[in-house]
């Protein structure tokens, strides 16, 4: 009882997800922008009874889901568009065949979950699609199964298109995808993938669970990550690339010829030389690998060959970030830049090993 009522305490307090304050905006201008089209692009577009509203209520709904919480897989397209359509769909039809409002309205939305889950493509706002379109009497029936594409269908694409644009020109990715695995080499995992959870692991274990979690089990992966990453740095007491980077960088342009680049990369026995601009910002990168381009001779230009763009890490970086960056992405060099983008160092996998080396050579002779 009492473990039931600590239950029950805990539940009622609010959850632990935050937003931040560029989500607070993003969430209230695209659900203004969306709703705000949604119902003027349905009255611009004769469809139905005068009686019947330009933009029904579950639109507020998918909005919420739309622009508050574009990840989860209950507001991805198939989901939105077939989740609302079907539902009204199964919704109209109750409301014809089944004269008690309450048995229809019952009826309505448990149909509605039935064959959402059978199309996978449960939507919450859909129940209430289906519950709208069971109860809301005479201008619903007269629109019968149109009522699905107007004003229901046009309300949908347009919120649709409308988080797409919101979510996307602010920095979120609508539709989500999950992020991809690490590529492999050759015939073997990455190298994060050889060790530890693993996706299949994650979706074996959310099928023994039986719980019915609304979430990819890519995205479970991509949190794990994060959290590996986390604790990592907490153990290299949360030590920054700027700490133990190199300094003392040889550059080169873009238009010095590759015998430059040979000579420099010879002369300062490095791997790699960034590839830099007049005013010292980062446009690519040249390995020793570049040089054994059969295609090229020692007097072309560096930029027949760099690779560009480049990826760069910051000074404030931490550390652990490389782990994925040097295994997984296979980059041996990375240069680093400052919050303008000039390069101030470069960070190999040498300094890497040799900072993974102290904090295990720490952690034993703790344990010891």
């Amino acid at each position: 009882m009492r473990a039931d009522l600590r239950a029950w305490r805990t539940a009622l307090r609010p959850g632990p997800i935050g937003y931040k304050r560029a989500e607070f905006l993003r969430g209230g201008i695209g659900a203004l922008i969306g709703i705000g089209l949604a119902a003027l692009t349905a009255e611009l577009i004769p469809g139905g009874p005068a009686t019947l509203p330009y933009i029904v209520a579950p639109m507020g709904a998918a909005a919420v889901l739309l622009f508050a919480a574009p990840a989860s897989p209950l507001v991805q397209p198939w989901s939105l568009l077939v989740g609302n359509l079907s539902s009204t769909l199964v919704g109209v039809t109750a409301g014809k065949l089944i004269p008690d409002l309450a048995l229809a309205a019952a009826v309505a939305v448990a149909g509605a979950i039935v064959v959402m889950m059978a199309l996978r493509c449960v939507h919450p706002p859909g129940g209430a699609c289906a519950l709208f379109a069971a109860v809301a009497g005479g201008a619903v029936a007269e629109q019968g199964y149109a009522f699905a594409l107007w004003p229901v269908g046009v309300n949908t694409v347009v919120l649709l298109v409308v988080a797409a644009l919101v979510n996307n020109l602010t920095g979120r990715p609508y539709p989500h995808v999950p992020e991809p695995p690490p590529p492999a080499h050759g015939s073997d995992l990455a190298p994060s993938q050889r060790v530890g959870v693993r996706t299949e692991d994650v979706r074996d274990a959310m099928a023994r669970l039986d719980r019915g979690l609304d979430i990819h089990p890519g995205d479970v992966i991509t949190l794990i990550r994060e959290a590996e990453t986390h604790a990592l740095d907490r153990r290299l007491g949360q030590l920054r690339v700027g700490t133990v980077m190199a300094r003392d960088v040889q550059t080169v342009r873009a238009s010095d010829t590759l015998y430059r680049a040979r000579m420099v990369i010879n002369n300062f026995q490095v791997k790699a030389v960034p590839v830099v601009d007049d005013a010292q910002h980062v446009v690519g990168i040249i390995t020793v690998f570049d040089l054994f381009n059969r295609d090229v001779v020692e007097f072309d230009p560096v930029s027949k060959v760099m690779t560009s763009p480049v990826t760069t890490v910051g000074v404030d970086t931490p550390v652990a970030r490389l782990v994925s960056l040097m295994t997984d992405s296979g980059l041996r060099n990375l240069p680093v830049v400052d919050d303008e983008g000039r390069l101030v160092g470069i960070v190999t996998r040498t300094e890497l090993i040799a900072v993974l080396n102290q904090a295990l050579v720490g952690s034993e002779q703790l344990g010891g």
